[in-house]
């Protein structure tokens, strides 16, 4: 099956919730709310440094929230100012923090990027003992009964600590069994552990999920070490996955089902920030789940986003509203709408 094909193709469901409930949200995330400092060039050449909301989880909710949906975020923050300003740039962008606890005995999680070329951004983390790592099953408890459509993961989470590790397994398992969608973006750090200590933790994770997200360098963590693509997508099918989708980057990406495999190009824009585009695709895909999109559609719509993160400054900052949508299409270099 190639990209020809897309609109002929459904995703498979044998694990999809069934219709939205009257209670709870459309999608639930949990995991560490970081305060992002940003410098235009070598930290240790000085220069200003302005906080912004960062990590994955906070990136995919505020892209579905754009879009219309109920995002909510759960987790732990700092009891300081810092924490304060997690909170108040998670809720300016509606998103439901109404189970997110406040910790005073611990520090926020901080992350510094430098733009050492216009090729190359560095990453240094400062999150050791921070008020995210702390997270635990109880932290969870009231957003798993609230309810939702969809639960997503990311390999970062259990990553922080032992105690986010358990969370982050008793939260995918828990969900499985209600029939919620779980999704998991593989989402290696290699500052946070090694790929065999992520992949003994992944790869049973796997099993209670039905969207897997990676790239292609990461595949291999959900499945067997050192497996080509496909065999490890099959092994993923086989294990009751529903759709495994491969990030290509400036390549577009790959969805796998069991129907066969389908194709979709990177809208092409200039880059300009490659940070969070890998989280706006899969906030793209989940928002095309949410809104009954066929398989094709899900995929346009992640690229679509991916498009917008690239093509902007900041994690999410350039996602796009549910109106802007249609902005990329067609597109011109130097393009001004009037």
């Amino acid at each position: 099956m190639t990209a020809t094909d897309l609109d002929a193709v459904r995703e498979p469901g044998p694990r999809l919730p069934g219709p939205r409930a009257a209670t709870g949200v459309d999608l639930l995330t949990f995991g560490e709310a970081l305060v992002s400092l940003r410098s235009a060039g070598p930290l240790a050449a000085g220069g200003p440094l302005h906080p912004h909301l960062a990590g994955a989880e906070c990136n995919v909710a505020v892209g579905v929230s754009r879009l219309g949906h109920r995002a909510a975020f759960a987790g732990r923050v700092s009891g300081d100012e810092l924490g304060g300003f997690l909170l108040r740039q998670l809720r300016a962008e509606s998103v439901d923090v109404a189970h997110v606890t406040r910790d005073p005995e611990r520090s926020a999680g901080l992350m510094f990027l430098e733009r050492r070329t216009a090729d190359l951004t560095r990453v240094v983390y400062q999150r050791a003992g921070s008020a995210g790592s702390a997270l635990c099953v109880d932290d969870l408890r009231p957003a798993l009964a609230a309810g939702a459509r969809v639960l997503h993961l990311t390999g970062i989470t259990p990553a922080l600590s032992d105690s986010a590790r358990e969370a982050t397994r008793w939260a995918a398992e828990t969900a499985c069994r209600a029939g919620t969608l779980v999704c998991l973006d593989v989402n290696h750090r290699a500052k946070l552990w090694s790929r065999d200590a992520a992949r003994a933790v992944l790869a049973p994770l796997a099993g209670h999920v039905s969207v897997v997200v990676a790239s292609a360098d990461e595949l291999d963590l959900v499945g067997t070490p050192g497996a080509d693509e496909p065999t490890v997508v099959a092994e993923l099918l086989d294990r009751g996955v529903s759709t495994v989708l491969v990030k290509l980057g400036g390549d577009g990406a790959r969805a796998y089902t069991g129907e066969g495999r389908l194709e979709a190009a990177a809208l092409p824009v200039t880059a300009v920030d490659t940070v969070g585009a890998g989280d706006a695709f899969t906030a793209g895909y989940l928002s095309g789940h949410l809104d009954g999109l066929d398989l094709a559609g899900r995929l346009r719509r992640a690229v679509t986003l991916g498009a917008f993160a690239v093509a902007g400054h900041g994690d999410w900052e350039a996602l796009p509203r549910r109106d802007e949508l249609s902005l990329l299409d067609d597109l011109q270099p130097g393009s001004t709408l009037r």
